[in-house]
């Protein structure tokens, strides 16, 4: 299992504790890769951009208005978190369906 996330996101580190053994990647420090960014936006579409962080209410018109990946890859932080990969299959965010998909 892989979560993809911030080190200083509470959300994130919420999903840590609860997952236990897990891959970290931080997305600020390691970025995501062509294949799995691809694969979450295929799956989740616009939802994976995460349009109430501060990332995105400082970027401008102009740039709001770029391809979702290539904007994703150029601004990793506005990926919505944490992405968790586990089996084959990708959750987005840390609700209660996700915990209870993976937690039970």
């Amino acid at each position: 299992m892989v979560l993809y996330g911030l080190k200083n996101c509470d959300t994130c580190r919420k999903a840590l504790k609860a997952l236990g053994e897990v891959e970290f990647v931080d997305v600020r420090a390691d970025g995501v890769s062509d294949d799995v960014l691809k694969a979450a936006f295929d799956e989740f579409g616009e939802k994976l951009i995460n349009t109430r962080s501060t990332t995105w209410r400082g970027l401008d018109e102009e740039e709001r208005k770029k391809e979702p990946i290539s904007l994703l890859k150029a601004n990793p932080t506005l990926m919505k978190r944490p992405l968790i990969v586990a089996d084959g299959a990708m959750y987005l965010g840390w609700d209660k369906a996700v915990q209870t998909a993976l937690l039970d």
